[in-house]
């Protein structure tokens, strides 16, 4: 059975949605986004050269918001600029040529082009087509699902993982320094150099009807972190006090969101950003989230050093690869 993309219903929507789209009224941006207050999530420069400074920062954003922007990171402008340039041009693709690329039915791997992700509740669909490929490290890396058009697209993409090395070891750092343990502790934890970077991109078409539907509703990411860049048009949002709010968009900003992983490693410390994706009536939005994972076979628990008899274990330890399927099929986890 063909899979029917929200590109291609995009096209033939002109003032309604099809019903699977169309959330309930405790889901629907109109009913529940507080109008007029743009959430102005803690912005941190990275390049402050006071450690100190900079691990308190992050601690407390990653504490009481689990989100927040990093700037003077150290990522190029124009290689931000080049990894939305043909991310978009892959999406401006004629259908047949996206469709080489799609993830194969009943597939174990996550990567290729494609449209559901994760079982919803009552069978309601997001707004939204995607484009997984793992970028790092070397040996994780398929590019059977790698766009060969536009040209550039593997050569811009791999200069981008290159620079997120930099970018990623300096929150690991300051992240495992806030919780008293060594610089390195946090990230051996999450798997060290075999942790696999998994790019997405998101594609949120216009919608007649933003007001009703959602481009990807309330989740935590599953990941350790995730590292993302929006294009220009408004759509993330988080939830703070049980209110949903817009994320300030800052541009060339990027957007880190503490992941399930990390909240689990941190024992609750650090907070899981509970969020969401809002669609634009008029204009494509376009997200490049990379998420930072263990590897699958990894069993993540609460940091040994951080569990005492006055701070007991939060989290139960589970296999990486476990813990996703759980969730992304909404399974309870199986107790050993």
């Amino acid at each position: 059975m063909e899979v029917e993309r929200v590109q291609d219903i995009a096209n033939l929507s002109k003032e309604t949605i099809p019903e699977e789209f169309i959330r309930s009224s405790n889901e629907q941006p109109a009913l529940t986004t507080v109008c007029g207050t743009v959430l102005e999530v803690p912005v941190i420069d990275l390049s402050d050269p006071d450690e100190e400074y900079l691990v308190k920062a992050i601690v407390e954003a990653s504490s009481n918001w689990g989100m927040f922007q990093v700037v003077n990171h150290g990522i190029p402008d124009e290689t931000i600029r080049k990894l939305k340039e043909v991310g978009q041009a892959f999406f401006e693709l004629p259908q047949e040529e996206k469709e080489a690329y799609a993830m194969p039915p009943g597939s174990q791997t996550i990567e290729g082009y494609g449209t559901k992700l994760q079982k919803e509740i009552q069978g309601k669909r997001g707004w939204v087509d995607h484009l997984f490929n793992k970028i790092w490290p070397p040996s994780e890396i398929n590019y059977r699902f790698w766009p060969k058009n536009p040209p550039s697209y593997r050569e811009t993409n791999e200069e981008y993982a290159k620079h997120m090395h930099g970018v990623a070891d300096k929150l690991f750092r300051c992240l495992s320094l806030g919780l008293g343990l060594e610089g390195d502790e946090m990230k051996a934890a999450l798997g060290g150099d075999d942790m696999v970077y998994l790019l997405k991109i998101n594609y949120y078409p216009p919608c007649p009807r933003p007001d009703l539907a959602l481009g990807v509703p309330a989740h935590t990411d599953l990941s350790t972190l995730t590292i993302l860049v929006p294009n220009d048009v408004q759509g993330l949002q988080a939830s703070r006090d049980d209110h949903w709010y817009d994320v300030e968009y800052i541009p060339n900003a990027l957007v880190v969101h503490i992941g399930d992983q990390i909240e689990i490693v941190s024992n609750g410390k650090y907070k899981s950003v509970l969020h969401r994706t809002t669609v634009n009536k008029e204009r494509t939005r376009i997200s490049w989230p990379v998420f930072l994972e263990p590897p699958s076979d990894l069993k993540i628990g609460p940091h040994p050093k951080l569990i005492t008899e006055a701070n007991p274990a939060k989290f139960e330890s589970k296999i990486f690869s476990e813990y996703c399927a759980s969730k992304l099929n909404k399974t309870p986890l199986k107790h050993n």
